[in-house]
């Protein structure tokens, strides 16, 4: 997610951080880094990973920007270094909201509500439903399903059913306040054309996902768009990790003498209005010796 588009953006030095749990690498992790492509991969992580990307030690060279979501951690150490490089947002925990009618299984909603809620105890995951009772359907389906893994044998489905049982607590809708920005339309009556409609009015959103048959791990795998997502209300001015992220821009400004003749007055009275007399001396001394 982070390094695909750091290759189209024609980015020369990729460092991977990797979190070893026991210090053990995890292959499938191992191998998705040499198929993307990344030129160095550390066994480090949380804050620690991104003070060594900032400031460089004794085996890290320091990087130009950090991408990348992480725990609450990782997030207020990207806000600490933020300056010394750059950065792409401060992501997560994750959130999903959630739009469905009565018309859909209670089971496959509540299945995207714990999609997300495995990721962090405090992962947000609301539904907004037209109906009290399919509401309360979904909430027994969360309960249910979440329960059923929990007494799954040791797994790393289990320890995923744990984490998103100690996020999830029922609200009930006049209480539900708090609108997550990452979010996604799921309604059925008309299928896809009343979740396009629906998303038309939706202003700020990291990702939309349409239907009932576009659950969110679509898009966190396979869909083709990016799963670092902002969080937090930050997709009111920000979007999904892309190439854009990893990319700058440079002015060339080139003025014949014939052009700084044109502009260089007006040029020249901006900076006398500011009282910057050598950024006006710049412009006249030109303007005085064209030849």
């Amino acid at each position: 997610m982070n390094i695909v588009p750091a290759k189209v953006a024609g980015v020369k030095r990729i460092v991977m951080v990797v979190p070893t749990p026991g210090g053990v690498l995890n292959p499938l992790v191992m191998l998705a880094a040499e198929i993307a492509g990344a030129d160095e991969v550390w066994r480090i992580g949380g804050a620690q990973a991104v003070a060594a990307l900032a400031y460089g030690t004794q085996s890290i060279t320091p990087v130009d920007k950090i991408t990348g979501p992480g725990n609450a951690y990782v997030a207020a150490a990207k806000r600490r270094v933020f300056g010394q490089v750059g950065i792409d947002l401060i992501a997560g925990p994750s959130e999903i909201l959630v739009v469905a009618d009565a018309q859909n299984d209670p089971a496959w909603i509540a299945a995207d509500l714990l999609s997300q809620a495995e990721h962090d105890a405090s992962s947000q995951s609301v539904l907004i439903a037209d109906d009290a009772a399919f509401a309360d359907a979904v909430a027994r389906a969360v309960d249910s399903r979440a329960q059923d893994a929990c007494r799954a044998p040791r797994s790393p489905a289990r320890a995923g059913a744990t984490t998103a049982r100690s996020s999830w607590c029922p609200t009930s809708p006049l209480r539900a306040d708090r609108r997550p920005h990452r979010r996604r339309a799921c309604r059925a009556g008309d299928g896809a054309g009343a979740a396009e409609a629906l998303a038309e009015q939706i202003r700020h959103a990291g990702a939309i996902f349409l239907g009932r048959h576009t659950p969110e791990a679509i898009g966190d795998y396979v869909a083709g768009t990016n799963h670092v997502l902002p969080t937090s209300r930050a997709a009111r001015f920000s979007g999904g990790l892309g190439v854009a992220d990893f990319l700058k821009r440079t002015s060339l400004v080139a003025c014949t003498p014939d052009a700084l003749a044109a502009l260089g007055p007006a040029a020249l009275a901006l900076a006398e209005a500011e009282g910057l007399g050598a950024h006006g001396r710049s412009v006249s001394i030109r303007l005085n010796r064209r030849g």
